[in-house]
């Protein structure tokens, strides 16, 4: 019926646009030091690119460019130890220069496993579909995990126990001594618990000569790599595990040292930049 004016768009289409490095700028900008006007903590590209009247897509490679991700969230602890530096390197040159003739062990303890039991039945792994556990379960109890990360061999030294108390921490520095050649000297690193502090702790190294504790910075559980053992079996046992008892736990996470300690591996762990750490004094944004 238009005849040859219907042959003409009505709509234009959007104009191109470039991306120029005002426009990345500007970008970069409002990603990093701007948050959106409706309340949300962070921008999505629709959102940012709305605001800023360009396309998502466009928003999406200054991000990957950048490698800005606002949708992602991470923690950190900042040590307020004034001892930080000197701690630290007392703890890297155990690792990076171990004593000749000393075994370096990393000690800690991972408290209030819970033995955590489904009450119903776990439907299992399928094509299309991950493993499924019910959201009902029954605790039957918990315990603690003390282990020993022998910087040297990657082997783990590990021992349950009710509770986490003095008695029982020095009870397992005993162990570690037991596995150890007679009168070798042993150094353990450790973190400022309490525990660790006891005048029972005291006492035995003052009866063990050949036993000394360094201490790592507080607030700083990353420097001991024992941490990074506990991580793993964290996820290769506690978390999705099924136990049916506090015994079935303890059963589980030592049959799991016991397989592992066929072939452990060693940390390849540095503390590379230091101008990276966050302190109190580093640059924060308000709440």
């Amino acid at each position: 019926a238009e005849r040859l004016a219907g042959l003409f768009s009505r709509h234009a289409g959007q104009l191109p646009t470039t991306l120029t490095p005002a426009v990345e700028a500007r970008i970069l900008e409002w990603s990093v030091k701007r948050k959106p006007s409706d309340g949300s903590t962070h921008w999505s590209t629709r959102k940012l690119a709305a605001q800023l009247s360009i396309s998502h897509m466009m928003v999406a490679r200054v991000w990957r460019k950048h490698a800005l991700r606002p949708h992602r969230l991470e923690g950190y602890m900042a040590s307020n130890d004034p001892e930080f530096e000197t701690k630290a390197a007392e703890i890297i040159g155990l690792y990076l220069h171990p004593p000749q003739h000393a075994a370096v062990f990393c000690v800690d303890e991972k408290t209030a496993i819970q033995a955590l039991d489904r009450l119903d039945p776990v439907l299992p792994l399928s094509p299309g579909r991950g493993e499924r556990h019910g959201f009902e379960y029954y605790r039957h109890g918990t315990l603690s995990l003390y282990a020993a990360f022998n910087t040297k061999t990657g082997e783990v030294l590990g021992k349950t126990a009710a509770r986490h108390t003095s008695a029982e921490f020095v009870a397992f520095l005993a162990d570690i001594v037991a596995n150890q050649p007679r009168g070798k000297e042993i150094r353990v690193i450790a973190d400022n618990l309490s525990a660790h502090k006891s005048a029972l702790v005291k006492d035995f190294l003052a009866a063990h000569p050949k036993v000394r504790l360094h201490f790592t910075p507080t607030y700083s559980s990353w420097l001991n790599q024992v941490e990074l053992w506990f991580s793993k079996i964290e996820r290769d046992v506690i978390a999705r595990g099924v136990f049916t008892s506090v015994p079935d736990l303890k059963r589980k996470l030592m049959r799991y040292i016991r397989h592992y300690n066929k072939a452990p591996k060693t940390v390849k762990w540095k503390y590379f930049d230091p101008t990276k750490r966050i302190t109190s004094q580093s640059a924060v944004t308000g709440h």
